[in-house]
């Protein structure tokens, strides 16, 4: 049947599907009030579509019946491409099938299964043109939703096109993002000329009334149009405002009146097809319990204009459904949910069989809790935690004794935390443990990781301490570790102490070897932060680490696995882990990534691998933007402003720094406003503002006294005294170096001495600059960060030249300008390059070649196809499809001039 005044919104959804015909797709989402033709649009779009060989459609309508069974959509959707599960990789693969109970199992992070769901459907559309539809996506289970939504979001180079449609108002934040089209009524001429193709008889004025009164929604327009006299029975004064917020009410009153026309069973067998879901087999047995001729029955039902028999059974609108089950009594639903229960006694229906015992319930029954809970905890297993925090919820309302009760509503926060619900975890830890109960460790710890992941970092530390108090050795060391990370982001010495202080007690009573490991490094970190040296704890921690911590079961201590390097900073020790690390971030899940990949950027920034490390920070943003995690963002954010920073991307760096600073300033993340500080601070150095450069260096230095933070490593020390000697106050500039050097003499890093030495050099008479550049060489030797290594060739360069040993200067020089050059610092590359013809020495440009060229996307597809992945692996590693490989291989090959892959590895590992 032909829509009626849908011209636009059938266009834009043409476009998109053209589109997708010719291989690159989209999604949109249809919102709009109940009634107002979202679905007909679906069907109009959809209409003839699976009857053309040349394309796959791929549909399902959810019903509020089946919303809290896990990846009840999702499944009903993917069910004709389920036959290509075992063509994808087998991470994808196993984390799918798990979560639609295809295979037994762990699926463990949420977001792997919208991934595993987007290779799935890239499969699928390897063969035809993919049209995925989802209707009533307010009913849908919130696991599946947030699958389809991540697939969504990912389409670019595929033929797949999403077209998902819910009321507006109810739409789940995990579709926020997706392109909208927002459905309106129909204009005056478009409720017009429905209304003579459905209800000729109807007089124009009153057309004009229903119109005014309906706001053009169709639903209202024929259903009331059928019967007029409903105008005048229940009168609203067209010029109220909020009429149109009444029509649901209006629609509902309209569907009352045609069921109260139906005899009792009638009504029955109605409410049977909505509590089995429209299954004709489940329907005839229930009807048959409750002693109702189903095949009779529904025909009148049919007849009166509420459902359509057929396999499934379907209503008119979803608002004739619900009204079905509310105009019932309570007394038969209850009934009714029992019955099905009783019919559903296969080991696949269990889930639906609890759900329908709980709804049938009449009183607190420990049994029917324990069936929710290990319902919940099979939720959890398949990574459908909002399913699970709800079953959890549920088995606590049926609870008799009032502490199990309690216990059943903590995990049913922790299973709403799990799945991205941080004010619904909230609110049920208050119901639990409302202020002033006793603390228990469970719901503390949950409090407190809420809190430093995405609340106040400050209330994180306070929760963690607590929970600390109440833990045993093993779990009081690892609380405390985390404790010491949220005071190093909080740059709170003070807190620090005192939590280093029990850390190092509570170590000597722990007896797990990951949970030694973990407080070693803990430990070791915040000495080092204090001003102590805390390298041997690092040291001994690393082994332990490395043998001890298995990444993919242990997320939590991911961080610990990079961090100890990056506080060693040398090139003696860490080597282990990072082969650890690089082995894990290939198979943990897509939640742990954002952290993961923060660290290994930020420990690849200070090598020579800075491309890589653009990458793994774009990276590691774009997935912290997804999955929620402010904290994780802010902190890439900040350290690709350090890293652009140093390249000399002026705009890119504040860009990034503003937006870090920002989202720091909001949760207290100190430690990341420390590195923005530094990075901008850096960049004005870096361009000639020595003002706006020793500004921002002495207020930083202040800052850092004031708070007490003794880590060289985060004091602009060499750089100020850079700054104060372009301004012509060596006396500050002198005062700063030996502050500096006696600050990183307590430590002894090479990293920081190397510095420090340079810092010198900048100072001393000529006759002793050579000293203090050998020795500050010498430990950069130790280091892996090879700027700060010719940072101090350049240093060497300007002193020898301005001492007139040219000759000496050019081979300091030149050194200093072939590390920025490869290194792509382009601002201290032409700062070398104009103290190098100042000696007299012509010096070519080089223009950008090789991994410098490319953009971060196209240097993460070339990293891991040259390390021996192919297109489909490398594709799911990172949540892109294979043709999405291809389009940048593509372009890889034209920026580089080369043909093949061979020719690509020579290139990207002779330079990264």
């Amino acid at each position: 049947m032909a829509l009626v005044g849908r011209s636009t919104e059938q266009e834009v959804i043409s476009r998109l599907m053209a589109s997708t015909r010719l291989g690159r797709g989209g999604a949109l989402v249809l919102t709009g009030e109940p009634g107002v033709g979202k679905t007909a649009l679906l069907a109009d779009a959809l209409a003839g579509r699976d009857e053309h060989a040349d394309t796959h459609v791929l549909r399902v309508t959810a019903t509020e019946i089946e919303q809290d069974l896990p990846f009840a959509t999702l499944h009903a959707l993917l069910q004709p491409a389920l036959h290509l599960l075992d063509e994808l990789p087998e991470l994808q693969a196993r984390a799918l099938a798990m979560a639609l109970s295809l295979q037994s199992g762990v699926s463990g992070d949420r977001f792997a299964v919208g991934a595993a769901t987007f290779g799935l459907l890239t499969k699928f559309a390897e063969v035809a043109p993919v049209i995925v539809a989802l209707d009533d996506l307010h009913w849908a289970d919130i696991p599946s939703v947030e699958a389809v939504a991540f697939a969504a979001r990912r389409l670019s180079n595929d033929p797949i096109c999403v077209l998902i449609a819910g009321r507006t108002g109810d739409l789940p934040s995990a579709v926020d993002g997706l392109d909208v089209l927002e459905v309106v009524g129909l204009s005056a001429q478009g409720s017009a000329r429905l209304m003579a193709k459905e209800h000729p008889t109807v007089p124009e004025a009153t057309v004009r009334q229903l119109h005014r009164t309906t706001g053009g929604n169709p639903l209202a327009l024929l259903e009331l149009g059928a019967d007029p006299t409903s105008l005048t029975a229940s009168p609203i004064s067209e010029a109220a405002p909020g009429v149109l917020s009444t029509l649901p009410d209006r629609l509902r009153t309209a569907y009352t009146r045609r069921l109260d026309a139906l005899a009792h069973d009638a009504r029955v067998s109605a409410l049977v097809a909505v509590v089995a879901s429209g299954d004709p087999r489940l329907v005839r047995a229930v009807c048959q319990r409750l002693g109702v001729d189903d095949e009779a029955e529904l025909k009148r039902a049919e007849e009166g204009g509420l459902l359509r028999v057929g396999t499934p059974i379907t209503f008119r609108h979803p608002i004739l459904r619900s009204v079905v089950y509310d105009s019932a009594s309570t007394q038969l639903r209850r009934r009714v949910h029992l019955a099905v229960a009783d019919e559903l006694t296969s080991e696949s229906d269990r889930d639906r069989q609890v759900w329908h015992l709980a709804a049938g319930a009449t009183h607190l029954d420990e049994d029917l809790a324990r069936q929710l809970d290990d319902l919940g905890r099979r939720a959890s297993v398949r990574a459908a935690f909002t399913v699970a925090s709800t079953a959890h919820e549920r088995a606590a309302r049926s609870t008799p004794t009032p502490e199990a009760s309690r216990s059943r509503l903590i995990t049913a926060a922790a299973a709403a935390w799990e799945g991205g619900q941080r004010e619904r975890a909230l609110a049920l830890l208050d119901e639990a443990e409302p202020a002033g109960s006793a603390v228990t460790l469970v719901g503390s710890s949950l409090r407190a990781r809420i809190a430093t992941r995405s609340g106040s970092l400050r209330e994180g530390l306070v929760l963690l301490e607590r929970a600390a108090g109440v833990a045993e050795p093993d779990a009081r060391v690892r609380l405390l570790a985390e404790a010491c990370h949220a005071c190093m982001y909080l740059t709170d010495m003070t807190s620090l102490q005192r939590v280093e202080a029990a850390l190092t007690t509570s170590l000597k009573r722990a007896s797990g070897p990951d949970a030694r490991a973990i407080g070693l490094a803990a430990a070791g970190v915040a000495q080092v932060l204090l001003g102590q040296d805390g390298a041997a704890l690092i040291r001994a921690a690393l082994p332990l680490l490395v043998q001890q911590i298995d990444p993919l079961a242990d997320p939590s201590a991911l961080p610990w696995l990079m961090l100890a390097p990056l506080f060693l900073r040398d090139t003696e020790h860490g080597g282990d882990l990072r082969r650890l690390v690089d082995d894990a971030r290939t198979r943990v899940g897509v939640g742990a990534l954002p952290s993961l990949l923060f660290h290994v950027a930020r420990d690849q920034a200070t090598t020579h691998a800075w491309d890589r490390a653009e990458a793994n920070y774009d990276e590691a943003a774009r997935l912290a933007r997804e999955t929620g995690q402010s904290t994780e963002l802010a902190v890439s954010l900040a350290g690709r402003a350090c890293l652009e920073s140093r390249r000399g991307g002026d705009a890119a760096c504040r860009t990034y720094a503003r937006e870090a600073l920002e989202l720091c300033r909001a949760r207290s993340l100190h430690f990341g406003e420390i590195w923005c500080e530094l990075a901008l601070g850096d960049l004005d150095l870096s361009q000639g503002l020595a003002q706006e450069a020793a500004v921002r260096y002495l207020a930083l230095a202040q800052r850092l006294q004031e708070e007490g933070v003794r880590d060289p490593d985060l004091y602009p020390g060499p750089d100020l005294v850079d700054a104060l000697l372009r301004l012509g106050r060596r006396e500050e500039a002198d005062e700063a170096a030996h502050a500096f050097l006696d600050l990183a003499g307590t430590l002894g890093r090479p990293w920081t001495m190397a510095r420090a030495e340079r810092a010198m050099a900048l100072l001393v008479p000529e006759q002793d600059v050579d000293a203090h550049v050998s020795a500050a060489l010498v430990h950069h030797d130790r280091t892996r960060d090879i700027f700060e290594t010719a940072r101090t060739h350049l240093v060497h360069g300007i002193r020898l030249r301005r001492a007139g040993r040219r000759v000496d200067a050019r081979e300091a020089l030149r050194r200093a300008l072939t590390i920025f050059d490869d290194l792509g610092a382009v601002t201290w590359r032409d700062a070398a390059r104009a103290e190098l013809e100042a000696t007299g020495e012509t010096v070519p440009a080089r223009e950008a070649v090789g991994p410098g060229a490319l953009t971060p996307q196209e240097l993460q597809v070339c990293l891991l196809l040259t390390e021996g992945r192919t297109t489909r692996e490398a594709a799911a590693a990172l949540f892109i499809s294979p043709k999405t490989i291809e389009y940048h291989l593509r372009k890889v090959y034209l920026k580089l001039a080369i043909h093949s892959r061979d020719e690509l590895a020579k290139v990207i590992h002779g330079s990264t």
